[in-house]
Protein backbone atom coordinates (compact mmCIF):
# COMPACT_ATOMS: atom_id res chain seq x y z
CA UNK A 1 0.00 0.00 0.00
CA UNK A 2 1.28 3.24 -1.14
CA UNK A 3 2.39 5.67 1.97
CA UNK A 4 1.41 9.31 0.96
CA UNK A 5 1.84 12.21 3.14
CA UNK A 6 -0.30 15.06 3.23
CA UNK A 7 0.17 18.72 5.36
CA UNK A 8 -0.73 17.35 8.34
CA UNK A 9 2.30 14.88 7.99
CA UNK A 10 4.80 18.07 7.96
CA UNK A 11 6.42 20.36 10.35
CA UNK A 12 6.75 23.23 8.44
CA UNK A 13 9.03 24.74 11.02
CA UNK A 14 11.81 22.76 9.75
CA UNK A 15 11.98 24.40 6.45
CA UNK A 16 11.10 27.86 7.66
CA UNK A 17 14.37 27.74 10.18
CA UNK A 18 16.70 26.84 7.24
CA UNK A 19 18.31 28.86 4.47
CA UNK A 20 17.39 27.10 0.60
CA UNK A 21 19.60 27.67 -2.88
CA UNK A 22 17.70 26.62 -5.34
CA UNK A 23 20.23 25.73 -8.22
CA UNK A 24 18.72 26.65 -11.58
CA UNK A 25 15.52 28.77 -12.54
CA UNK A 26 14.15 26.90 -15.27
CA UNK A 27 10.77 25.25 -15.30
CA UNK A 28 10.65 23.53 -12.10
CA UNK A 29 13.58 26.04 -10.29
CA UNK A 30 11.16 29.02 -10.51
CA UNK A 31 8.21 27.30 -9.35
CA UNK A 32 10.36 25.55 -6.26
CA UNK A 33 11.39 29.32 -5.45
CA UNK A 34 8.70 31.05 -5.66
CA UNK A 35 6.32 28.82 -3.81
CA UNK A 36 9.08 28.21 -1.22
CA UNK A 37 9.05 32.19 -0.91
CA UNK A 38 5.43 32.42 -0.54
CA UNK A 39 5.19 29.69 2.15
CA UNK A 40 7.69 32.09 4.39
CA UNK A 41 11.25 30.22 3.25
CA UNK A 42 14.58 32.49 2.73
CA UNK A 43 15.77 31.28 -0.90
CA UNK A 44 17.99 32.17 -3.06
CA UNK A 45 18.78 31.39 -6.95
CA UNK A 46 22.20 29.59 -7.67
CA UNK A 47 22.70 30.21 -11.21
CA UNK A 48 26.36 30.37 -13.58
CA UNK A 49 27.51 33.86 -14.63
CA UNK A 50 25.80 33.99 -18.53
CA UNK A 51 22.75 32.19 -17.61
CA UNK A 52 19.61 33.36 -19.58
CA UNK A 53 17.42 33.10 -16.42
CA UNK A 54 19.42 35.57 -13.96
CA UNK A 55 17.41 38.85 -15.43
CA UNK A 56 14.24 36.66 -15.16
CA UNK A 57 15.09 35.36 -11.05
CA UNK A 58 15.90 38.36 -10.50
CA UNK A 59 12.95 40.83 -12.18
CA UNK A 60 11.06 38.01 -9.64
CA UNK A 61 12.88 39.92 -6.78
CA UNK A 62 15.72 36.98 -6.11
CA UNK A 63 19.19 37.41 -4.87
CA UNK A 64 20.77 35.68 -7.45
CA UNK A 65 24.77 33.75 -6.47
CA UNK A 66 27.25 31.93 -8.20
CA UNK A 67 26.40 28.67 -7.47
CA UNK A 68 29.16 28.03 -5.07
CA UNK A 69 28.41 31.30 -3.02
CA UNK A 70 24.63 29.78 -3.20
CA UNK A 71 26.02 26.64 -2.21
CA UNK A 72 28.25 28.14 0.95
CA UNK A 73 25.27 30.14 1.88
CA UNK A 74 23.05 27.25 2.11
CA UNK A 75 21.78 24.83 4.26
CA UNK A 76 19.42 23.14 1.70
CA UNK A 77 20.66 22.87 -1.81
CA UNK A 78 18.10 22.24 -4.77
CA UNK A 79 19.48 20.86 -7.73
CA UNK A 80 17.22 21.57 -10.41
CA UNK A 81 18.92 21.71 -13.62
CA UNK A 82 18.73 20.10 -16.37
CA UNK A 83 20.06 16.04 -15.83
CA UNK A 84 22.72 16.61 -18.89
CA UNK A 85 24.24 19.35 -16.82
CA UNK A 86 23.88 18.54 -13.40
CA UNK A 87 27.24 16.20 -13.03
CA UNK A 88 29.39 19.10 -14.02
CA UNK A 89 27.78 21.91 -12.52
CA UNK A 90 28.00 19.33 -9.12
CA UNK A 91 31.79 18.35 -9.44
CA UNK A 92 33.00 21.80 -10.36
CA UNK A 93 30.69 24.20 -7.83
CA UNK A 94 28.76 22.09 -5.40
CA UNK A 95 30.69 19.27 -3.84
CA UNK A 96 33.81 21.89 -2.88
CA UNK A 97 31.57 23.34 -1.07
CA UNK A 98 29.16 20.35 0.92
CA UNK A 99 30.05 19.90 4.67
CA UNK A 100 28.58 17.80 7.27
CA UNK A 101 25.03 18.94 8.31
CA UNK A 102 24.22 20.24 4.79
CA UNK A 103 20.94 18.74 2.71
CA UNK A 104 21.47 18.06 -1.30
CA UNK A 105 17.64 17.67 -2.63
CA UNK A 106 16.87 16.91 -6.31
CA UNK A 107 13.56 16.96 -8.13
CA UNK A 108 14.68 14.54 -10.49
CA UNK A 109 16.62 10.93 -9.32
CA UNK A 110 18.47 10.30 -13.00
CA UNK A 111 21.70 11.06 -12.13
CA UNK A 112 22.00 9.52 -8.23
CA UNK A 113 20.21 6.47 -10.05
CA UNK A 114 23.29 5.89 -12.35
CA UNK A 115 25.97 7.46 -10.43
CA UNK A 116 26.79 10.15 -12.04
CA UNK A 117 26.84 11.81 -9.05
CA UNK A 118 27.99 10.41 -5.88
CA UNK A 119 27.92 12.55 -2.92
CA UNK A 120 29.65 12.28 0.47
CA UNK A 121 27.97 10.21 2.87
CA UNK A 122 28.06 12.81 5.47
CA UNK A 123 25.30 14.69 3.55
CA UNK A 124 21.61 14.00 3.28
CA UNK A 125 20.41 13.25 0.20
CA UNK A 126 16.74 13.30 -1.11
CA UNK A 127 14.18 13.82 -3.56
CA UNK A 128 11.34 16.05 -3.76
CA UNK A 129 9.71 15.64 -7.86
CA UNK A 130 6.15 17.19 -8.64
CA UNK A 131 4.38 15.13 -11.19
CA UNK A 132 4.18 18.18 -13.34
CA UNK A 133 5.87 20.77 -15.46
CA UNK A 134 6.98 23.29 -13.22
CA UNK A 135 4.38 25.74 -14.32
CA UNK A 136 1.95 23.95 -13.59
CA UNK A 137 3.08 23.48 -10.03
CA UNK A 138 3.28 27.23 -10.09
CA UNK A 139 -0.45 27.85 -11.09
CA UNK A 140 -1.75 25.10 -9.15
CA UNK A 141 -0.06 26.42 -6.01
CA UNK A 142 -1.62 30.09 -6.69
CA UNK A 143 -5.02 28.52 -7.13
CA UNK A 144 -4.83 26.90 -3.85
CA UNK A 145 -3.80 23.88 -4.73
CA UNK A 146 -0.60 22.10 -5.95
CA UNK A 147 0.53 19.00 -7.89
CA UNK A 148 0.98 15.68 -6.17
CA UNK A 149 4.91 14.86 -5.84
CA UNK A 150 7.14 11.91 -5.08
CA UNK A 151 9.64 11.24 -2.16
CA UNK A 152 12.70 9.57 -1.80
CA UNK A 153 15.60 9.47 1.04
CA UNK A 154 18.77 8.10 -1.04
CA UNK A 155 20.82 9.27 2.17
CA UNK A 156 20.22 10.04 6.02
CA UNK A 157 23.48 10.94 7.67
CA UNK A 158 21.50 13.14 9.84
CA UNK A 159 18.58 11.07 11.27
CA UNK A 160 16.21 14.41 10.20
CA UNK A 161 16.04 13.66 6.34
CA UNK A 162 12.79 12.20 5.78
CA UNK A 163 11.31 15.06 7.80
CA UNK A 164 13.27 17.86 6.20
CA UNK A 165 12.62 16.45 3.21
CA UNK A 166 8.38 16.63 3.66
CA UNK A 167 9.02 20.18 5.36
CA UNK A 168 10.43 21.09 1.80
CA UNK A 169 7.55 19.74 0.39
CA UNK A 170 4.97 21.43 2.71
CA UNK A 171 7.01 25.08 1.31
CA UNK A 172 6.59 23.58 -2.45
CA UNK A 173 3.05 23.60 -1.36
CA UNK A 174 2.46 19.45 -2.94
CA UNK A 175 1.68 17.94 0.54
CA UNK A 176 -2.24 19.41 0.04
CA UNK A 177 -2.30 17.25 -2.75
CA UNK A 178 -0.26 14.38 -1.29
CA UNK A 179 3.71 13.42 -1.20
CA UNK A 180 3.66 9.82 -2.30
CA UNK A 181 7.10 7.78 -0.48
CA UNK A 182 9.25 6.08 -3.23
CA UNK A 183 12.75 5.35 -3.94
CA UNK A 184 15.25 7.12 -6.58
CA UNK A 185 15.27 4.10 -8.66
CA UNK A 186 11.11 3.60 -8.83
CA UNK A 187 11.07 7.24 -9.89
CA UNK A 188 13.58 7.26 -12.20
CA UNK A 189 12.64 4.63 -14.23
CA UNK A 190 8.65 5.01 -14.11
CA UNK A 191 9.01 8.39 -14.60
CA UNK A 192 11.52 8.02 -18.29
CA UNK A 193 9.30 5.15 -18.77
CA UNK A 194 6.09 7.49 -18.65
CA UNK A 195 7.87 10.09 -20.82
CA UNK A 196 8.58 7.96 -23.26
CA UNK A 197 6.02 5.28 -23.91
CA UNK A 198 3.23 7.61 -22.84
CA UNK A 199 3.26 11.28 -22.07
CA UNK A 200 5.63 12.38 -24.33
CA UNK A 201 7.38 9.79 -27.10
CA UNK A 202 4.10 7.62 -27.63
CA UNK A 203 1.16 10.40 -27.38
CA UNK A 204 3.58 12.67 -29.98
CA UNK A 205 3.98 9.43 -32.33
CA UNK A 206 0.09 8.60 -32.09
CA UNK A 207 -0.74 12.32 -32.57
CA UNK A 208 1.20 12.57 -36.22
CA UNK A 209 0.04 9.36 -37.01
CA UNK A 210 -3.19 10.13 -36.76
CA UNK A 211 -2.67 13.46 -38.56
CA UNK A 212 -0.77 12.04 -41.27
CA UNK A 213 -3.34 8.94 -42.03
CA UNK A 214 -5.71 11.43 -42.29
CA UNK A 215 -4.05 13.89 -44.57
CA UNK A 216 -2.87 11.26 -46.73
CA UNK A 217 -6.25 9.87 -47.61
CA UNK A 218 -7.35 13.22 -49.12
CA UNK A 219 -8.84 15.04 -45.68
CA UNK A 220 -8.13 18.54 -44.70
CA UNK A 221 -5.31 19.43 -42.69
CA UNK A 222 -7.09 21.63 -40.35
CA UNK A 223 -9.80 19.03 -39.60
CA UNK A 224 -7.34 16.24 -39.16
CA UNK A 225 -5.31 18.73 -36.46
CA UNK A 226 -8.70 19.61 -34.40
CA UNK A 227 -9.56 15.67 -34.46
CA UNK A 228 -5.99 14.11 -33.83
CA UNK A 229 -4.15 16.96 -31.49
CA UNK A 230 -6.74 19.79 -30.42
CA UNK A 231 -9.65 17.68 -29.28
CA UNK A 232 -6.85 16.14 -27.45
CA UNK A 233 -6.66 18.05 -24.19
CA UNK A 234 -10.66 17.39 -24.06
CA UNK A 235 -10.43 13.91 -23.79
CA UNK A 236 -7.66 14.01 -21.12
CA UNK A 237 -9.53 16.51 -18.75
CA UNK A 238 -12.15 14.02 -18.38
CA UNK A 239 -9.39 11.54 -17.37
CA UNK A 240 -7.43 13.96 -15.33
CA UNK A 241 -11.17 14.25 -13.34
CA UNK A 242 -12.39 11.07 -13.43
CA UNK A 243 -9.86 8.43 -15.03
CA UNK A 244 -11.02 6.25 -17.88
CA UNK A 245 -14.36 5.62 -16.56
CA UNK A 246 -15.71 9.69 -16.80
CA UNK A 247 -14.28 9.98 -20.16
CA UNK A 248 -16.41 7.25 -21.44
CA UNK A 249 -19.44 8.20 -19.44
CA UNK A 250 -18.67 11.51 -20.98
CA UNK A 251 -18.25 10.97 -24.83
CA UNK A 252 -21.06 8.95 -26.48
CA UNK A 253 -21.70 5.52 -27.33
CA UNK A 254 -20.08 5.88 -30.90
CA UNK A 255 -17.11 7.49 -29.28
CA UNK A 256 -17.02 4.70 -25.94
CA UNK A 257 -17.89 1.55 -28.71
CA UNK A 258 -14.80 3.05 -31.10
CA UNK A 259 -12.51 2.67 -27.76
CA UNK A 260 -13.48 -0.68 -27.55
CA UNK A 261 -13.16 -2.18 -30.61
CA UNK A 262 -9.84 0.23 -31.80
CA UNK A 263 -8.14 0.62 -28.90
CA UNK A 264 -6.44 -3.36 -29.21
CA UNK A 265 -5.74 -2.71 -32.83
CA UNK A 266 -3.56 0.37 -32.23
CA UNK A 267 -1.79 -0.73 -29.24
CA UNK A 268 -1.37 -4.38 -29.80
CA UNK A 269 1.02 -7.55 -28.33
CA UNK A 270 3.66 -5.88 -30.76
CA UNK A 271 3.21 -2.05 -28.48
CA UNK A 272 3.27 -4.41 -25.51
CA UNK A 273 6.77 -5.93 -26.56
CA UNK A 274 7.67 -2.43 -27.94
CA UNK A 275 6.78 -1.02 -24.04
CA UNK A 276 8.56 -3.65 -22.27
CA UNK A 277 11.76 -3.71 -24.70
CA UNK A 278 12.07 0.00 -23.46
CA UNK A 279 11.78 -0.13 -19.82
CA UNK A 280 14.08 -2.90 -19.92
CA UNK A 281 16.63 -0.12 -21.54
CA UNK A 282 16.11 2.03 -18.64
CA UNK A 283 16.46 -0.39 -16.46
CA UNK A 284 19.97 -1.75 -17.53
CA UNK A 285 20.74 1.95 -18.23
CA UNK A 286 20.98 1.67 -21.77
CA UNK A 287 18.83 4.31 -22.75
CA UNK A 288 20.90 6.71 -19.81
CA UNK A 289 24.32 5.85 -21.61
CA UNK A 290 23.05 6.36 -24.63
CA UNK A 291 21.71 10.13 -23.64
CA UNK A 292 24.62 10.63 -21.98
CA UNK A 293 26.60 10.19 -24.62
CA UNK A 294 24.72 12.21 -27.21
CA UNK A 295 25.09 14.81 -25.02
CA UNK A 296 29.26 14.20 -25.15
CA UNK A 297 29.36 13.93 -28.87
CA UNK A 298 27.39 17.64 -29.10
CA UNK A 299 23.75 16.35 -29.27
CA UNK A 300 24.29 15.88 -33.05
CA UNK A 301 21.17 13.06 -33.46
CA UNK A 302 18.41 15.49 -30.57
CA UNK A 303 19.36 18.33 -32.52
CA UNK A 304 18.45 16.92 -35.85
CA UNK A 305 15.47 15.29 -34.89
CA UNK A 306 14.58 18.54 -33.04
CA UNK A 307 14.64 20.70 -35.94
CA UNK A 308 12.80 18.04 -37.99
CA UNK A 309 9.83 17.93 -36.00
CA UNK A 310 9.74 21.13 -35.46
CA UNK A 311 8.57 21.73 -39.23
CA UNK A 312 6.07 18.86 -39.25
CA UNK A 313 2.65 19.88 -41.14
CA UNK A 314 0.78 19.32 -38.21
CA UNK A 315 3.35 21.93 -36.15
CA UNK A 316 2.55 24.29 -38.96
CA UNK A 317 -0.98 24.06 -39.30
CA UNK A 318 -1.83 24.20 -35.62
CA UNK A 319 0.10 27.43 -35.36
CA UNK A 320 -1.85 28.79 -37.78
CA UNK A 321 -5.18 27.62 -36.14
CA UNK A 322 -4.32 28.91 -32.48
CA UNK A 323 -3.93 32.38 -33.75
CA UNK A 324 -7.65 32.28 -34.80
CA UNK A 325 -7.79 31.06 -31.32
CA UNK A 326 -6.28 33.81 -29.18
CA UNK A 327 -8.46 32.98 -25.81
CA UNK A 328 -6.17 29.68 -25.53
CA UNK A 329 -3.28 31.98 -24.94
CA UNK A 330 -1.29 30.19 -28.19
CA UNK A 331 2.42 29.92 -27.68
CA UNK A 332 5.02 29.56 -31.09
CA UNK A 333 7.91 27.84 -30.63
CA UNK A 334 10.38 28.87 -33.95
CA UNK A 335 12.57 26.66 -35.47
CA UNK A 336 15.62 26.55 -33.62
CA UNK A 337 14.90 27.46 -30.47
Amino acid sequence: MAVIFYDKDAKPALIKAAKVAVVGYGSQGHAHSQNLRDNGVEVRVGLHAGSKSRAKAEADGFTVMPVADAVKWADVIMLLAPDTTQPAIYSEHIAPHLKRGKTLMFGHGFNIRYGTIVPPKDIDVSMVAPKAPGHRVRETFMEGGCTPALLAVHQDASGKAHDNAVSYAWGLGVTRAGLLQTTFTEETETDLFGEQSILCGGVSALVKAGFETLVKAGYQPEVAYFECMHELKLIVDLMYRGGLNYMRYSVSDTAEHGDYVAGPRIVTEETYGAMAGILKDIQDGTYARNWIDENKNGRPTFTDTRKREQTHMIEEVGARLREMMPFLNPVTIKPGE
